[in-house]
């Protein structure tokens, strides 16, 4: 039995939880085509007879603004303790003034000694020539213990990468139950489906400032599954774009999560969404502990 820790880190919007969601075979972490839309570090477990990789995915390698930033640079730092390897993400559209922040997020990586696999991202958007002096520039960034190629949309070259992967699992325990796929709890995850449909559904309106918390959460005799969760926003002015003319667009967030939230209790749901106000909630440390940033 061979088992090990994996993080995968990277800048925003590279494909980290595309990624992990494709190993993992399940959808355990939301996706959106905004930044930093993971804002805390995700284990997705992937089980076989005889090995265990749990992967942590992390958010976006930036610059914190504010005290929810903050609270993200802790999660990548300490994702990267105690690993076995590192996968790092780059979208292979990568511009030519980017790669020097790239470096910069990579050399911070040396002292630590963890072999480190480079996962150039989105490759069903170039063609194969065009690729490669992408990828001459890019291995000169750091010294990588692969370089691979791939489409974490579609799931080209994947299991290439995964092979890399199990070469540093050492012998060792499953460390999760063989149908653990996620330690996050179910509220926490029903809370990032609303998340994410908020964000893909709201597209530049209200680009960060959404936070979403379960206030009740009941399973009743017949399966059937009661939520109440509670959209934050900082403005009163976003309150109204996220409810949308006679109540629209809240309805078309609560059906789409409620699809995905479905699925995932494989239960039937009924959810019921309110829009609150927190005026910079991100920089209230004990309201973004309250609302599950542990």
């Amino acid at each position: 039995m061979k088992s090990g820790f994996i993080a995968i880190c990277g800048r925003p919007n590279a494909g980290k939880s595309t990624l992990l969601n494709r190993i993992v075979g399940e959808k355990v972490a939301i996706v959106s085509n905004k930044p930093q839309t993971t804002r805390t570090k995700i284990l997705g477990v992937y089980t076989e007879p005889d090995l265990q990789a749990v992967l942590i995915d992390t958010p976006g390698i930036h610059k914190p603004h504010n005290k929810l930033g903050e609270r993200m640079e802790k999660y990548i730092y300490t994702a990267t303790q105690d690993i076995d390897a590192l996968i790092y993400v780059v979208d292979c559209n990568i511009k030519d003034s980017e790669l020097q922040a790239e470096k910069e997020s990579l050399s911070g990586l040396q002292t630590a000694g963890i072999p480190v696999i480079l996962a150039v991202n989105k490759i069903d958007t170039k063609e194969r020539l065009e690729l490669l002096p992408i990828l001459d520039k890019l291995q000169n960034l750091y010294d990588f213990s692969a370089i691979v190629p791939i489409s974490a949309q579609r799931g080209n070259n994947v299991p290439e990468l995964f092979q890399n992967i199990k070469g540093f699992l050492k012998e060792g325990p499953k460390f999760f139950p063989d149908d653990v796929i996620t330690d996050q709890p179910e509220r926490q995850i029903v809370a990032e489906f609303i998340r994410e449909k908020s964000l893909r559904l709201l597209n530049k309106e209200i680009p960060h400032g959404i936070a979403v918390e379960i206030e009740r959460m009941k399973q009743k005799d017949n399966g059937t599954y009661e939520i109440l969760a509670a959209i934050y926003c900082e403005k009163q002015s976003h309150k109204g774009i996220i409810i949308g003319k006679g109540g629209e667009k809240l309805k078309q967030i609560g059906r789409q999560a409620r699809e995905d939230i479905e699925k995932f209790l494989d239960a039937k749901v009924y959810l019921e969404l309110w829009v609150r106000v927190k005026e910079d909630w991100r920089n209230k440390e004990n309201f973004i502990t309250d609302i599950g940033f542990e």
